[in-house]
């Protein structure tokens, strides 16, 4: 990860071991490897729940996504319904309906 080789590890203990002496060293040690696991842990944890939260945004674009497929299916539907009942044997044209109504005329003649 930080790309640290064994020879820069060897140089650390060293210069730790020359600083804190062999009596202190152990506990620095356990100590900052304490530290560096709960580091570990709460970055991990972290990268859990955020990899969680886009696979929810991403299962609640594709159910926004799938509704909007669903409403368009009914939309069609209903114009392919309505197309249908319009050119039925119940329905007539516009020019036919206007020739069946009786006009203003046809009921008071003129004098």
């Amino acid at each position: 990860m930080f790309d640290i080789g064994f020879t820069e590890l060897l140089l650390v203990g060293l210069v730790a071991l020359v600083v804190l002496g062999p009596e202190r060293l152990p506990g620095a040690v356990r100590t900052a490897s304490l530290w560096i696991g709960r580091i570990k842990r709460s970055f991990n944890s972290i990268k859990a729940e955020v990899e969680r939260e886009i696979g929810a945004d991403e299962i609640r674009r594709q159910l926004h996504n799938e509704r909007i497929l669903e409403l368009e299916r009914e939309m069609k539907a209903m114009k392919q319904d309505i197309l249908g009942t319009g050119t039925g044997s119940n329905s007539q044209p516009a020019e036919n309906v206007a020739e069946a109504a009786p006009s203003v005329q046809d009921k008071n003649p003129q004098p």
